[in-house]
């Protein structure tokens, strides 16, 4: 079995990265036993002629950089590259009761997966199967749905351009915009508001523009975990004098201070530089308080501006010019209480006006954001305020200025660009069914809260998923897995076994894929694939790496097959385009808007930059311009109606990753910039509201959450671990806690799921002992 740490607390002291990084990564690549021992791929990462990182979406510099370490992008590819294999032998030695036991951890140990395989009822096993045969098993099922919104087809954001084109394309062939997608659960609250007020779902900065920066609001975010080839960028920033401040509930190791492994000196002298100067922590939900706060100030800046014969501190210009609804937008602001701001951001007064002067004293502001401000109930109201706060001083469309949602996986932006979402444009369906002679469904599709529920319903009973997770990633873990379990069939396309492997519906095949980091070959020619990253910039990734087993396909290749076998190729001829994949950037050209000359542009070392009209003050909003809208401060939330019920005993919760995670992949059990090492079941608590639950440092407790269905959600087992948290604030890893999220708890606007504000009580663990991990 994998190596793995004793399990104990351990207060991290040093700085982020550094040795503490490498000696991880040894550690790491050790423990996969990547095949043949061979390394060299680790130069080829995020290369001009190698492979794009299959981990986070932050962009890299000219994508022709010298090697650029990243521990957690390592981790990555090292398990993707691992030398141990789920064959078929395999599975059928192990039931999938067996194989369900096992943590999420160690079904991640067990490897690659080598060859399609099929779900035996009568033995509980999986069992080979050709690829003819399941292409044909599959076609043979979606074909006899008599209604094709009875298909869901999710997607990872790992998926590549051209893989998730053709994937739904197929989808809308069959008659379905039933497109559950990653994003759904994580920045889905960023497409959905600043379109409202900017014109564009993504972030209006590229990264020259940090090099121009002189102030940094990072809102939400763990980069050292998370992204951590971001944390290099920050460095960069703060050692020429930008002020970064970190508005975040956990203040997180790797944003005080960072020891670059790219500098010699750093790491002979075991030096470290200062990220963040600034530290503000608002409560769980209170961001959106925080950032009205933070706007309200700035007006009573200009005003004493005004008052006293100043320069204007707005950006009167701008305003004029470029936006609309300012008069109504700074009225709702004046009328705010300040004690009504205080009690709902959890931020004295005196820390929201330090942080409106430091915003208002710079003169290119660049602020960025995760899923600490996209997973709450009033997430769209707090972007669309966010992206309102930064017109004040006209902080976008200017150098060294504007919006920046760091996106998490891989390619989940340039999955939406080209076409992976449920509520597509009239635009879009046009251009689409031009290109390809149909007609594509026109209604809305299912998201992932809503492809749960019709599953529940009966109204879904075929589920497809092009990678990912979906049994781990989901809400209401309990619910989604009888929502799985009760469909007719599940498709999973996937490089390694996970749980939703493991949750499967009464027919379900296991497709086995290539990674990033192999060589896609068709009809003999090595294939590039598209990703485009939280910039919105495109590029091409070459596998370098002997594919896993002989057996796999790439995702481009699986799509295609499925959507003949379903579909036929009389109209799409999809294996045609699946043999060379320059045939299908040509048809994304054609379809979506700033793919013009796709081919030849990707071929240039780093690709291109798409067109971002608001990043050249271009509106694409009803009135031209951009927008100020006035969203009122709702006290009235599931929180405060909980501790209305329950009092001061009700704690909210927040869900997050380990720094041995990404998504819902363990690498490891260790966390060890918060101390954390070889466990996961934990719970960051207050010291004060441990005192005043009346537990102590190291009980465990039991969780359940608080809700109005009458359907109980229980997470229990948890270590409870003394944490620099604001009071009546918890943390806790996910997937273990995602039972405790209710399905429709939900943001307004953007149907994603709350997990960073679920209202939960703890009571005493029948057993006070570590159960397994």
């Amino acid at each position: 079995m994998a190596m793995r740490s004793k399990p104990r607390i351990e207060p991290y002291t040093h700085a982020a990265a550094g040795w503490g990084a490498l000696k991880y990564v040894a550690i790491n690549l050790l423990k996969e036993r990547v095949a043949g021992r061979d390394y060299r791929m680790l130069f080829r990462q995020n290369q001009p002629d190698g492979f794009d990182c299959p981990g986070c979406a932050w962009p890299d510099r000219e994508h022709a950089s010298t090697f650029e370490f990243c521990e957690n992008g390592v981790k990555a590819v090292a398990a993707e590259s691992t030398s141990k294999r789920v064959t078929p032998e395999f599975l059928a030695q192990n039931t999938v009761a067996s194989l369900m036991a096992q943590t999420d951890y160690e079904l991640e140990q067990h490897g690659r997966l080598t060859e399609p395989v099929i779900y035996d009822a009568l033995s509980d096993t999986y069992r080979r199967i050709s690829w003819p045969d399941a292409f044909a098993t599959i076609g043979a099922r979606l074909r006899a749905l008599r209604d094709p919104n009875q298909a869901a087809f999710y997607t990872s954001g790992r998926a590549s351009n051209e893989a998730a084109f053709l994937y739904q394309l197929f989808a809308r062939m069959l008659g379905t915009n039933n497109f559950p997608d990653c994003s759904n659960m994580c920045h889905e609250a960023t497409s959905r508001g600043m379109p409202l007020t900017v014109g564009v779902g993504k972030g209006t900065v590229t990264l020259e523009d940090f090099e121009q920066c002189d102030t940094i609001l990072l809102f939400g975010q763990n980069p050292a975990t998370n992204h951590p080839r971001m944390l290099a960028e920050l460095r960069d920033c703060a050692r020429r004098g930008a002020t970064l401040v970190s508005i975040n509930p956990l203040r997180e190791r790797g944003l005080e201070r960072f020891t670059s492994p790219q500098s010699p000196l750093e790491m002979l002298t075991n030096s470290s530089t200062e990220i963040c100067s600034v530290f503000v922590r608002p409560t769980l939900g209170g961001d959106f308080a925080l950032i009205r706060g933070v706007a309200k100030h700035v007006l009573e800046l200009d005003d004493d501006a005004v008052a006293a014969g100043q320069p204007r501190v707005l950006d009167l210009d701008f305003i004029a010019t470029h936006t609309h609804g300012f008069d109504a937008f700074a009225a709702d602001l004046r009328a705010e209480p300040w004690d009504v701001i205080e009690r709902e951001s959890g931020v004295p007064r005196a820390e929201i006006e330090g942080l409106a002067a430091i915003y208002a004293r710079g003169q290119r502001v660049i602020c960025t954001w995760g899923m600490g401000l996209t997973q709450h109930k009033h997430s769209v109201q707090t972007i669309q305020l966010l992206s309102n706060l930064m017109m004040m001083r006209g902080n976008i469309g200017r150098p060294g200025a504007g919006l920046c949602p760091v996106r998490g996986h891989s390619n989940v932006q340039g999955n939406r660009t080209v076409g992976i979402e449920e509520q597509p444009t009239a635009g879009f369906l046009d251009k689409l069914g031009a290109a390809f002679r149909f007609d594509p469904p026109r209604a809305h599709g299912h998201d992932v809260v809503d492809t749960i529920e019709a599953m529940l319903r009966g109204d879904v009973n075929v589920f497809v998923a092009l990678g990912g997770n979906f049994a781990a990633a989901t809400p209401d873990t309990p619910r989604t897995w009888e929502a799985l379990r009760a469909c007719d069939m599940t498709v999973h396309i996937a490089t390694k076994l996970n749980r939703s492997h493991l949750v499967h519906g009464r027919t379900a095949l296991i497709l086995p894929t290539l990674g990033r980091t192999e060589i896609d070959r068709q009809d003999g020619v090595p294939q590039g694939v598209t990703v485009e990253d939280s910039v919105s910039q495109v590029h091409i990734s070459f596998g370098m790496n002997a594919p896993a087993s002989p057996e796999l396909m790439s995702e481009t290749a699986i799509v295609a097959n499925l959507a003949h076998a379903a579909l036929g190729s009389a109209t799409v001829d999809w294996r045609w385009y699946a043999a060379d994949y320059a045939r299908i950037r040509d048809k994304i050209a054609e379809v979506v808007d700033g793919f013009e000359d796709y081919n030849a542009r990707v071929a240039h070392p780093g690709g291109f930059h798409l067109h971002v009209p608001a990043r050249e003050r271009e509106w694409h909003t009803p009135s031209g311009k951009a927008e100020f809208l006035v969203n009122p401060l709702v006290p009235d939330t599931p929180i405060a109606r909980a501790r209305a019920r329950h009092g001061e005993r009700v704690m909210v919760l927040m869900t997050t990753r380990s720094h041995d995670q990404y998504n819902t992949t363990i690498y490891a059990l260790d966390d060890r910039y918060r101390g954390v090492f070889g466990q996961r079941r934990v719970v960051f608590m207050h010291e004060a509201d441990i005192r005043m639950l009346g537990f102590a440092d190291g009980d465990w407790v039991d969780m359940s959450t608080v809700w109005d269905d009458d359907i109980e959600r229980r997470a229990d087992g948890f270590r409870i671990v003394a944490y620099d948290i604001p009071r009546g604030c918890i943390a806790a890893y996910y997937p273990e806690t995602n039972p405790l999220v209710p399905l429709d708890s939900v943001g307004d606007l953007c149907n994603t799921p709350t997990s960073k504000s679920i209202p939960v009580l703890l009571e005493r663990a029948a057993m006070q002992q570590p159960p397994d991990a």
